[in-house]
């Protein structure tokens, strides 16, 4: 019974906006106000810098990685750690402490595929940095790696339920992107820094 405790305090923490918590301690405006208004490390860095952004892309890696790690390592089913992913992913998303609106999700989802592997989560940040460091955009690169994270968690972890639950991140994620689409379609799309 205490399993299924790990699927709502993976969404308690997931609700905790690092983007927000560092802007209020440094003394930057609301990133919901400011840049393209989400609460995540790219806005953080355009309103912010990189000190600023780098504390936010920690804490919300840590709010993805602790949760599921500890989940794993208390070895509790597979489904239920395929839940517990999903919550921790859609606490960033939704926060229950902050309206339900939160980021897109790009570093909580990466912190959930390290808690589920180091080889999961350092293949997907290698995809990242990769498409980052040639074409130097942020969200171009988080679509390609969320785009192929379901096969690396196959290819490392062949489980049905986390297949399906990395598959679901990678949708929704896409989905919380959709803006971003449009402007790489269009060429509009900012550069990483700009």
């Amino acid at each position: 019974m205490i399993d299924y405790l790990f699927v709502p305090i993976a969404y308690l923490a997931g609700s905790i906006s690092s983007a927000i918590i560092v802007c209020r301690v440094m003394g930057l405006p609301d990133p919901r106000t400011l840049g393209s208004n989400n609460p995540g490390a790219t806005n953080v860095l355009r309103i912010g810098g990189k000190k600023a952004a780098a504390l936010t892309l920690f804490g919300d890696m840590l709010k993805g990685l602790l949760p599921v790690l500890a989940a794993h390592l208390f070895g509790v089913e597979t489904a239920i750690l395929a839940a517990t992913s999903i919550a921790a992913f859609l606490g960033h998303l939704y926060p229950i402490f902050f309206g339900f609106k939160g980021g897109k999700g790009v570093a909580t989802a990466l912190g959930v595929q390290f808690g589920l592997g180091w080889e999961i989560g350092a293949s997907v940040a290698l995809i990242w940095i990769f498409v980052a460091k040639v074409l130097n955009i942020s969200s171009l690169a988080a679509l390609v790696s969320m785009g192929v994270a379901p096969l690396v968690v196959w290819f490392f972890w062949p489980s049905p339920e986390l297949i399906i639950a990395q598959t679901f991140i990678s949708i929704v994620l896409f989905w919380r992107h959709r803006n971003n689409i449009l402007n790489l379609l269009s060429g509009s799309e900012d550069k990483i820094g700009s």
